[in-house]
């Protein structure tokens, strides 16, 4: 795979600036792996340096399985309204309200756990992408799994 198609795949996946992309496939030597890893630990330094910002809007999520018998319902916060409105964080929380309606949290709690869809991931990753991806601190509230 030629180098400008692997800068392509890696921001089509991540979502993350063509430069950031180009960054981190230069310090991996054009490892489209380990430039991924490279932008994990990115996202989750630029996190940790996000973690004191006031976090006031957000959106209530919610999701009912198809079977009507497993819902859940959860508080995302961020910095901005801009941010709360956006459709990649509506998704995010939506991803987050699958997770718990999939988990019971009897072992490990939400933000430790692998995430259903990717579990090379844990949901603190997921959150830590999207607060590299948006520049914002992303916070989560309270979340509820219901259950019959």
């Amino acid at each position: 795979m030629e180098n400008i198609e692997k800068l392509k795949k890696l921001r089509e996946e991540t979502g993350l600036s063509i430069s950031e992309c180009k960054n981190a496939l230069e310090k991996s030597g054009w490892d489209l792996e380990k430039a991924k890893e490279i932008l994990r630990e990115w996202g989750k330094n630029f996190a940790q340096n996000k973690e004191e910002k006031e976090t006031k809007q957000g959106i209530v999520a919610s999701y009912i399985h198809s079977n009507q018998k497993v819902g859940a319902m959860v508080e995302l916060f961020c910095e901005t309204d801009f941010v709360a409105k956006s459709p990649e964080f509506k998704s995010l929380a939506h991803e987050i309200c699958l997770q718990v309606a999939a988990s019971p949290f009897e072992d490990v709690p939400l933000l430790e756990q692998p995430w259903i869809k990717d579990p090379s991931k844990k949901i603190q990753d997921l959150i830590d992408q999207f607060i590299a991806k948006f520049g914002e601190s992303i916070k989560l509230g309270r979340f509820v799994r219901f259950k019959i």
